[in-house]
């Protein structure tokens, strides 16, 4: 078992967060990405997608046999009390995959594990990470990138948002704020900032 770091990695929907991986990935960080992880416990063919069909029904199923993403989204998304059922389904698998996928990185060459995750600060999950960064965007851009990403009108982009836990209660308890309202060029900059500021934090831990 190593002693290297494990850095968490969150922001608001549609902050960037994918963005800072990849250039974090990019500097020799190995990343752990939770949505891709909760799209592999629920795949076609696993125990997850069957216990999902199971609660909600057929219609969440697409035409090839997966999940309908969008479907269940629709579903969960105006009722709390099937969001929590399927975050009950879901959850326990994401967090076994990623200490997983997380123990295997830190097997591998890179200084230190980054663990993207859109809801580390809702679920409590940062106080298990070493530090925690925070990827920070104006709410006009959010719904702005929302709606050209998504396709999402104004008003269910700004529902969406509404919905999150605030921007500020997650900056809040950052240990480092990555800034995403500019160019590439200076997030770029900003990331190779925070890596180093995150060497130098935890020295032969990160070497």
């Amino acid at each position: 078992m190593t002693d290297k770091p494990t850095i968490g990695l969150t922001g608001g929907i549609a902050s960037g967060k994918s963005s800072v991986a990849r250039l974090f990935a990019e500097l020799g960080v190995a990343v752990v990405d939770a949505d891709a992880l909760a799209r592999e416990v629920v795949a076609k063919g696993s125990s997850g997608l069957a216990e999902v069909v199971a609660s909600f029904g057929g219609e969440v199923l697409a035409a090839d046999g997966g999940l309908h993403r969008e479907r269940l989204g629709s579903i969960v998304f105006r009722d709390p009390a099937a969001r929590l059922r399927l975050n009950a389904i879901t959850h326990p698998r994401i967090a076994q995959l990623s200490a997983d996928r997380i123990l295997q990185a830190h097997t591998g060459a890179a200084p230190y594990v980054l663990y993207e995750a859109a809801l580390l600060v809702e679920t409590g999950a940062q106080k298990g990470m070493d530090a925690l960064v925070v990827v920070a965007a104006d709410a006009e851009l959010q719904v702005k990138r929302l709606m050209q990403r998504d396709g999402w009108s104004e008003s269910d982009a700004r529902a969406r948002i509404a919905a999150q836990l605030p921007l500020a209660d997650k900056v809040a308890v950052a240990d480092y704020v990555i800034h995403n309202d500019g160019e590439l060029d200076a997030l770029r900059a900003r990331c190779a900032e925070v890596h180093r500021e995150i060497l130098q934090r935890f020295g032969p831990r990160a070497a």
